[in-house]
């Protein structure tokens, strides 16, 4: 049965090859990005021209106008999708901690997303360690109008198979059990400090969130082993109405004009920084493919958009009204897979959420290691969340992009900090992504057969459940099965 299975997926990978003859397509694409690839030194101008990427700010609106215009200058079909939403940004913040009230020394700290728009609070901490459910059920009552305080990934030493969850997951949970106000330590050296949402929502959550560095947390829950800590919270932050627009960048189909592929990423990012990480590398190496399509004038059989979303960072605000708008005008439908690119830096192999599409995409592969045998061919079938391809899959719609990848000179460690600058970029890292994913892009929107469908409402809660994704829905009240 075993030597059957096998044979069955060899003949499958082999008739895919022979269906899909991309081969001579993909070695175009790899020449022209290797030669004219304009993702690194367009990223490079936009980070000392513009700075930041913020949604709803001035320099927000400037990088999205920048990406339009680059997109129009490669020839493409090139259009705003505008959108309105509340939005949020920082202001001031004061963090003081000690023994007592009246021993308090400033402690470093920077303010998470959607904290209220004011609060000034003092209170006593209380170390909710991972800050999972199972951290407060022994003494639910301890948290109740107290800080908690919170380890943002799996604290060293906890129990093996011990999950994490998104910072905005641990913050609902330390709301739901009554805390004041939320610290989550941070888990970089040298007292790198990130932001971030903290919300499930997108909305304002009730009680003030900050984080502190690593070294400076730690040292604060030993204190609490042996006396009693207090912290006093204020800060002031903007949240209301802003306006926004998607940036996206048309290829028209020949066969199947209906049916599409999006190819997104989000091109804002937080304020502390430049965001060349997160997500320039992402975003550029978007508007990058975009410039080979154009310059190659490569036809598809369906519709490729190329996306640039606005708002990921603040709870996914463009990539959810990119879905809502085409829910409305009734044509979501049409959108038949979506690739994203969020943090994406020389992929190795592809993912997908949909594991049947593995003879598909390692066949494609299999070509791409005869180019360049530093692609691995990987592949990786799973779902997550927090991302822009989250609205897409609720949909039940497929979605993917670059696997196995690392991202370059260990920018890891400046995720949402302000070390996130452009020296952190890798040149061949990005080509990398700009000439993988173009190939990738081209033989989807060109295969004769996609081999996965939209999942209609039951197969997408079974498929969701198995993924382990029901308990972090459920928290961001996003679980809209019984």
């Amino acid at each position: 049965m075993k030597y059957l299975f096998s044979a069955a997926i060899i003949f499958a990978a082999s008739l895919a090859s022979a269906q899909d003859k991309f081969a001579d397509v993909f070695t175009k694409i790899n020449t022209d990005v290797q030669q004219n690839s304009k993702a690194y030194q367009t990223l490079k101008y936009e980070t000392e021209t513009i700075g930041h990427r913020l949604t709803g700010s001035a320099n927000g609106a400037k990088a999205e106008q920048y990406a339009f215009d680059l997109l129009k200058s490669y020839g493409c079909d090139v259009k705003f999708q505008p959108f309105e939403v509340e939005s949020w940004n920082r202001k001031t913040i004061n963090v003081e901690i000690g023994a007592d009230k009246n021993s308090l020394a400033k402690t470093k700290a920077v303010t998470l997303a959607h904290s209220p728009v004011s609060a000034d609070i003092t209170g006593d901490i209380v170390d909710a360690g991972n800050g999972l459910e199972v951290d407060y059920q022994a003494n639910p009552d301890k948290f109740k109008g107290k800080i908690a305080l919170i380890y943002l990934g799996v604290l060293p030493g906890s129990a093996a198979g011990t999950k994490s969850l998104h910072r905005s997951e641990k913050t609902a949970i330390a709301t739901k059990y009554g805390a004041s106000g939320v610290i989550i330590i941070n888990t970089v050296k040298n007292g790198v400090l990130l932001t971030g949402t903290a919300s499930v929502t997108g909305k304002l959550i009730p009680i003030p969130a900050i984080c502190i560095g690593l070294e400076d947390g730690m040292a604060l829950k030993e204190k609490l082993k042996t006396q009693p800590q207090v912290a006093h919270i204020a800060m002031t932050n903007f949240s209301g109405l802003i306006k926004a627009r998607n940036v996206v960048a048309t290829f028209k189909g020949t066969e199947m004009p209906k049916d599409k592929i999006v190819v997104g990423g989000h091109l804002d990012s937080w304020d502390l920084a430049t965001g060349a990480i997160d997500n320039g590398i992402g975003s550029f190496a978007i508007m990058d493919m975009a410039r080979t399509f154009k310059k190659l004038n490569l036809k598809t059989k369906r519709t490729v958009e190329f996306v640039l979303f606005m708002g990921e960072e603040q709870g996914l605000l463009g990539s959810k009204a990119y879905v809502e708008q085409a829910k409305k005008a009734g044509n979501l439908g049409q959108v038949k897979f979506m690739l994203n690119y969020d943090m994406t830096n020389d992929p190795k192999g592809f993912s997908t959420s949909r594991a049947e599409m593995k003879e598909l995409f390692t066949a494609w592969g299999a070509d791409i290691v005869k180019i360049d045998t530093g692609f691995k061919n990987l592949f990786n079938a799973g779902a997550g969340l927090h991302s822009d391809h989250q609205p897409f899959m609720l949909e039940g719609i497929p979605t993917g992009g670059g696997a196995g990848g690392k991202l370059p000179n260990n920018s890891g460690p400046f995720y949402h900090s302000d070390g996130d600058g452009f020296k952190l970029v890798d040149e061949q890292g990005l080509k990398n992504t700009v000439r993988y994913s173009a190939m990738l892009t081209y033989a989807l929107a060109n295969t004769p057969k996609i081999p996965v469908g939209v999942q209609n409402e039951e197969e997408l809660k079974t498929f969701l459940e198995s993924q382990n994704l029901k308990e972090p829905l459920t928290i961001a009240g996003e679980w809209r099965w019984k």
